[in-house]
């Protein structure tokens, strides 16, 4: 069983436990659920820089990044430095994150949020809403065509986005319809995570054009950045390269001034 296997299966046992606490009704009550949407899709379009800065407590391949600071200061950070959405890692036991997470950052910001978690439920994604995401993240490499089709159609009539995470082109053709947003190119193999940026090289001219290309994990350059818009990208998701500091705001707005410099 693969480190993601038992992600899967344990986000499954959690879930049903979930279920019978919050129900949906529960869930439908929140002040966020009837909240208006803010578009990462259009603010990557609009952004010459494409910064999707991400809250990480930790992961199963680096354990702990940061535990230390408070996700009201890192979303502050982030949306001071100029950043065009903050992906917030929900996922408790190997991330340790919360949905409470998404609910202060919310509160702090005005910004576009991902909710970064493993989705396998429609009970998720009315979740995301009544916590404040305005983008949902859709895993290729757990979920078959016909779980992406209905997970992503029930996202949409929430008002919520999709960004379909893809790690190879089987995945990529057999995942891509009309219900996304956005496609992200993970360039971090879930199986053993090894990082390598050539997955987004790869894959970026089988992307059609009405998608916003997404890159994930492994930036950490400028460099990097520059050489990705020229296939096409026009966001890029960083985590531990701004989380593993001590001022993560800090380092994204350095991080964003470089690329402007480069631009």
């Amino acid at each position: 069983m693969t480190i993601l296997d038992k992600i899967i299966a344990d986000k499954k046992i959690e879930l049903a436990l979930r279920k019978k606490v919050f129900p949906i009704s529960y869930l439908e009550t929140s002040p966020l659920f009837g909240q208006k949407t803010i578009s990462l899709a259009q603010c990557l379009r609009k952004s010459h820089t494409g910064i999707i800065a991400e809250h990480k407590r930790r992961s199963p391949s680096k354990k702990n990044i940061n535990t230390s600071l408070s996700i009201i200061d890192v979303a502050k950070g982030y949306e001071t430095a100029g950043v065009s959405g903050i992906s917030i890692l929900t996922d408790g036991k190997y991330f340790g994150g919360s949905l409470e997470d998404m609910s202060l950052a919310r509160a702090a910001t005005k910004i576009p949020l991902l909710r970064k978690e493993f989705i396998v439920d429609e009970y998720q994604l009315v979740e995301a809403k009544a916590y404040g995401a305005d983008v949902i993240l859709l895993i290729a490499a757990v979920l078959n065509q016909t779980e992406i089709k209905q997970l992503s159609t029930f996202a949409k009539s929430l008002g919520l986005e999709i960004l379909l995470e893809v790690h190879s082109l089987e995945e990529l053709e057999r995942a891509i319809m009309s219900s996304l947003d956005l496609i992200g190119v993970n360039n971090r193999n879930l199986k053993t995570f090894e990082v390598n940026l050539e997955t987004s090289r790869k894959l970026a001219n089988k992307i059609p054009v009405e998608f916003v290309k997404v890159s994930e994990s492994g930036i950490s350059e400028a460099n990097s950045i520059i050489e990705l818009k020229n296939f096409g990208y026009q966001g890029f998701l960083i985590g531990e390269n701004f989380m593993k500091t001590k001022n993560p705001g800090q380092s994204a707005s350095e991080f964003i001034k470089k690329i402007e410099n480069e631009i």
